[in-house]
């Protein structure tokens, strides 16, 4: 089912034939959507948008592929950067052979992951060859450095605020 066939709100109407763009769109319009390959292979559909709420950014869509009516069906939690929307088809492309796919991490839906888990986050981003959300324009996340010795006031986490020191106190 195509998106605009989801928009309750007339988010798309404007844009006639040619597509959302893909700059920006409502997730409640893409939960559904359908997923190819280059191959014109049916992999799925999305069945959730998994946003990482301190960043805002999304992380994961989750695929459901295999199954009949919901049975036996397989979700993969695949990394947002690995997905491109097609506007021209309205739906989703991801650059994996329906085969890998089968083969892919996954989870069903009585027992997910622990998806902000580093070391579950790298297996699925080296599975797909993405980089982490968690990487600002592709480099590394440095993580502050402190020790359970460093004295409160040199901690990354404190900022010395500038102005009057008695703020909120009396003069």
């Amino acid at each position: 089912m195509s998106y605009e066939n989801r928009d309750i709100y007339g988010m798309y109407k404007r844009y006639d034939k040619k597509g959302p763009g893909p700059r920006l769109m409502g997730a409640d319009t893409l939960i559904g959507e359908d997923v190819y390959n280059h191959k014109d292979e049916d992999l799925g559909g999305i069945k959730e948008i998994m946003l990482e709420v301190n960043t805002g950014k999304v992380a994961y869509a989750v695929l459901s592929f295999g199954g009949v009516m919901g049975m036996g069906e397989k979700l993969f939690a695949v990394p947002w950067n690995a997905l491109k929307l097609d506007t021209e088809n309205k739906r989703f492309l991801l650059n994996v052979d329906k085969k890998r796919l089968e083969t892919a991490p996954g989870f069903d839906k009585d027992n997910w992951p622990d998806m902000a888990d580093p070391t579950w986050q790298n297996t699925i981003d080296a599975y797909y060859g993405t980089k982490s959300y968690s990487e600002p324009y592709g480099e590394p996340v440095k993580q502050p450095q402190d020790t359970p010795d460093t004295p409160y006031d040199e901690t990354p986490y404190t900022t010395t605020q500038p102005g009057n020191r008695n703020y909120g106190r009396g003069k």
